[in-house]
C-alpha cells in the first residue's frame, strides 16, 4: 500500500520520527515559553541546560550505574538546581533590564558549559543504551512502532499537558501570571514572589533537562546537542507565541511532524521548513499563532 507512491511504512515512519523530533520541540519550547511567560528572560541556556541533562544521565550511567529510570528524575532535579543557582546569582539583577541583557547573559552560560564539557569529553557523541524495559518494537500490522520512541511521544505529552494544566488553570498558576504582573498585589497576600520566580526558571530548565535525558537513548550524548538544536526551538517558541504554553506545545509538535513528512516528499527543504514557517507565520501574524497582539 503507498501513500502519494510512497510505500505506507516508510510515510508512517518518518511521521513517527516527525513526532518525536516535535516531542523534543514541544518540551523545550514549553520551559522557554514558561521562563519568558512568567520572567521575561529569553533563555539561550536551554540548549545547554538540555545538553546537560543528557550528560548527567550518561554519567549517572557510566560512573555510577544509575539507572535511566532514577536519572529521569535525578537528572532534571539537579538541572534545575543549576538554573536556581543561575537565577539567584545572575539573572535577578538583569530582570529590570532590556531583555537583551539576559540574552547575552545565558549566551554566555551556553558557552561556558558547552566549553567545559567540550574539554572532558571532545565533540564526539557518548552512546546511551535504551533501557532494557523499553527495548525492541511493537507490530501494528501496517508499521514496525520502535518502543523508546513511543515512550518519548507519550512521556512529552503527558508532562507538557500537565505544566499547562497546572499554569492555566490551578491557583498556583493565577499566582504566578499575577505575580509577573503585578508583583505588589501577589505580596499582599502573602507569597514570596522572589521565591517564586527563581522556582519558576528552575522548572522551566528543569524541562530542558528531562528533555536531555529523553534524548540521550535516541542521539548521540555530545557537548554540541543543544546548540544543533535550540535555533530550531526559538522558531518554534516564536511561530507559537512568546509566552504562549499552549502555542509552544501545538506548534513544537505540529512542526515536528511537517518537518518528517517534508523528508518524505521534498528531503532538501527540510532542514529549513521550519523558518520558512516561521517567516510566513510573523508575516501574517506577528504576535505568533497563539500570541497576543498588543
Amino acid at each position: 500500500m503507498e501513500i502519494f507512491g510512497i510505500p505506507i511504512s516508510a510515510f508512517l515512519g518518518q511521521l513517527l520520527l516527525g513526532l518525536v523530533n516535535g516531542s523534543f520541540y514541544a518540551m523545550l519550547s514549553l520551559g522557554l515559553a514558561v521562563i519568558f511567560g512568567l520572567l521575561n528572560v529569553i533563555n539561550f541556556a536551554h540548549g545547554a541546560l538540555y545538553m546537560m541533562g543528557a550528560f548527567i544521565a550518561w554519567m549517572g550511567l557510566q560512573y555510577f550505574g544509575v539507572s535511566y529510570w532514577i536519572m529521569l528524575i535525578v537528572a532534571p532535579l539537579l538541572v534545575g538546581v543549576f538554573g536556581i543557582i543561575i537565577e539567584k546569582t545572575m539573572l535577578r539583577w538583569l530582570y529590570k533590564l532590556d531583555h537583551l541583557y539576559g540574552l547575552l547573559l545565558t549566551f554566555g552560560v551556553t558557552l561556558m558549559l558547552e566549553g567545559v564539557f567540550r574539554s572532558f569529553y571532545g565533540v564526539s557523541g557518548q552512546p546511551y543504551s535504551v533501557p532494557a524495559a523499553l527495548r525492541g518494537a511493537t507490530d501494528l500490522g501496517f508499521m514496525i512502532l520502535p518502543n523508546y520512541r513511543a515512550w518519548v511521544v507519550l512521556a512529552s505529552l503527558v508532562v507538557c499537558l500537565l505544566t499547562w494544566f497546572v499554569i492555566e488553570k490551578t491557583r498556583l498558576g493565577a499566582y504566578l501570571r499575577a505575580g509577573t504582573e503585578n508583583p505588589k498585589m501577589v505580596e499582599a497576600f502573602g507569597v514570596n514572589v522572589p521565591l517564586m520566580v527563581t522556582l519558576t526558571y528552575g522548572f522551566g530548565v528543569a524541562l530542558a533537562g528531562f528533555a536531555g535525558v529523553l534524548a540521550a537513548p535516541v542521539l548521540q550524548v555530545s557537548p554540541l546537542m543543544g546548540s544543533n538544536l535550540i535555533i530550531t526551538v526559538f522558531a518554534v517558541v516564536v511561530i507559537g507565541g512568546m509566552g504562549s504554553i499552549l502555542g509552544s506545545i501545538v506548534t513544537g509538535l505540529g512542526l515536528g511532524v511537517i518537518e518528517g513528512l517534508t523528508r518524505v516528499f521534498y528531503p532538501e527543504l527540510s532542514a529549513t521548513v521550519v523558518f520558512i514557517v516561521m517567516a510566513i507565520v510573523l508575516l501574517i501574524r506577528p504576535a505568533g499563532l497563539f500570541g497576543r497582539e498588543k
